[in-house]
């Protein structure tokens, strides 16, 4: 008839699987915000000396007990996109630094949670970006100004490493020995002289005795 579209023309195609649930909006923004801070309170407990271990059961029945965040994230079965985001900054930073997967997980999603109370005043999301921008190049020129750069002295080099080892093993299951193991992480640290290529760190693992042998 008159004014009506051609055939087919009407119907507006769907790239989508069938079933699959499409969410807009405030209501996607929300599940997001949901899904992401919901991650970051679980292994919140887990940070720090004092963290608190975490059972985990896979789907075969096996038992693992840990406190180490990047398992734990690994662990995790997510349906959640801004969840799994998290999910890959942890894994990242297990890759690329090999510690603090933990902290940056708790700092993006208090990031976030921060991002929420903005968004709830009806604050753009482009501008609340725009902020933490402008407060990450703060941070950065904060930590310049208070950076000291050891790398001179030898001795003062090898005891800010040693510091840096202690305060690294203090959450990990090695914290009844971190003066023990610090000492043997920075003194293969120091012979790698400059390297970041660990395989030429030999580890031995040996049976029985306790961890001073």
């Amino acid at each position: 008839g008159a004014g009506r579209a051609p055939f087919g023309m009407d119907v507006v195609p769907s790239v989508l699987k069938a079933e699959t649930q499409e969410e807009k909006g405030e209501s996607a923004r929300m599940s997001s915000f949901v899904g992401a801070l919901a991650v970051t309170d679980l292994v919140k407990t887990t940070l720090g000396p004092k963290g608190m271990d975490k059972i985990l059961q896979s789907q075969g029945g096996s038992i693992m007990v840990t406190n180490d965040g990047a398992t734990i994230l690994k662990s995790l079965h997510i349906d959640n996109a801004a969840a799994k985001v998290l999910v890959d900054v942890s894994r990242t930073q297990d890759d690329v630094v090999g510690d603090g997967t933990t902290s940056v997980c708790c700092f993006a999603g208090e990031l976030l949670r921060e991002a929420e109370k903005l968004l709830d005043l009806h604050l753009h999301p482009q501008l609340v970006i725009a902020g933490y921008r402008a407060a990450l190049e703060c941070a950065q020129a904060a930590l310049i100004t208070s950076a000291v750069d050891n790398g001179a002295d030898p001795d003062a080099f090898k005891r800010d490493l040693l510091n840096i080892a202690r305060t690294t093993l203090s959450s990990k299951v090695l914290s009844q020995a971190k003066e023990h193991f610090a000492e043997i992480a920075v003194e293969a640290v120091l012979r790698l002289k400059g390297s970041t290529n660990l395989d030429h760190v030999q580890i031995i693992k040996k049976s029985g005795g306790n961890l001073h042998d």
